[in-house]
């Protein structure tokens, strides 16, 4: 049986946005800016998607004036929305979750893939705060970057590694933070993507007492915390110091860490 889901009693309504422009990141990814904003989105959070006898997903917020969401093609309702057009509609609920808070002024951020989307917002409002921005880019080639022009025109510093060494540094985008930490000395390290690089930048940041804080990934159905499809699991919370049951959407998918 096919389940409906009331859009207006979960998280809020759901609202219908035009797209307004399109922008190609990549050969599977685009950047939809639509025609209006969230009001009280904060960086890190994220919204609920939705088309008509398609389906939902969820997508970190990439701005707000105007709002933005940068899609990867990777399922049937992510092609569908990277596919629709100049004055199409999506329906968005949100903003959702807990995002980063800007601590000090020396802010290293780490995105590894299409990680890097929230961290477009985030660079935004720090150096609208005038505080300084290294940025650290990862993926597996140069064609599977997204968002070096988007950080680089807000002005920040980057820093590139491809796995194949097309771009940049060759290796993981870990070591280039872990040489931007000793670089720049930031007061806190902001990240989002894959499971692995949060926990190696977790461990590396704890042995130096620097504070952290990770946007994790997950499936997420509800986006409110009910169906528990997007609780971390009980080792990895303990290796983390977050209390068991976190739910990424509802207690993240921010996790502040130190």
């Amino acid at each position: 049986m096919k389940t409906t889901v009331n859009h207006r009693s979960l998280g809020g309504i759901m609202r219908p946005y035009r797209v307004a422009n399109v922008l190609r990141e990549n050969e599977t990814t685009h950047t939809l800016l639509f025609d209006g904003r969230l009001p009280e989105a904060q960086p890190g959070q994220f919204v609920m998607a939705w088309l008509p006898e398609i389906g939902e997903k969820p997508f970190s917020i990439h701005a707000n004036i105007p709002l933005a969401l940068t899609i990867c093609d990777v399922g049937p309702v992510s092609n569908a929305m990277v596919n629709l057009q100049v004055h199409d509609r999506l329906w968005l609920r949100g903003p959702l979750g807990n995002g980063f808070e800007l601590k000090g002024s020396k802010h290293l951020l780490v995105g590894g893939g299409y990680g890097a989307a929230p961290l477009s917002f985030l660079a935004e409002e720090a150096l609208r705060q005038e505080g300084e921005v290294v940025a650290c880019l990862g993926a597996k080639t140069k064609a599977d970057l997204i968002l070096v022009d988007r950080l680089t025109s807000l002005g920040c510093e980057l820093r590139v590694a491809t796995e194949d060494g097309s771009e940049g540094s060759q290796g993981l985008v870990t070591e280039v933070a872990q040489e931007a930490i000793d670089a720049f000395q930031p007061d806190c390290l902001y990240a989002c993507g894959p499971t692995g690089m949060l926990l190696a930048l977790a461990d590396f940041c704890q042995q130096r007492g620097l504070p952290a804080q990770l946007s994790f990934e997950a499936l997420m159905r509800c986006g409110v915390g009910l169906c528990g499809s997007c609780e971390l699991p009980e080792e990895l919370c303990q290796r983390l110091g977050l209390p068991g049951g976190w739910l990424v959407c509802h207690d993240g998918p921010v996790a502040m860490i130190g």
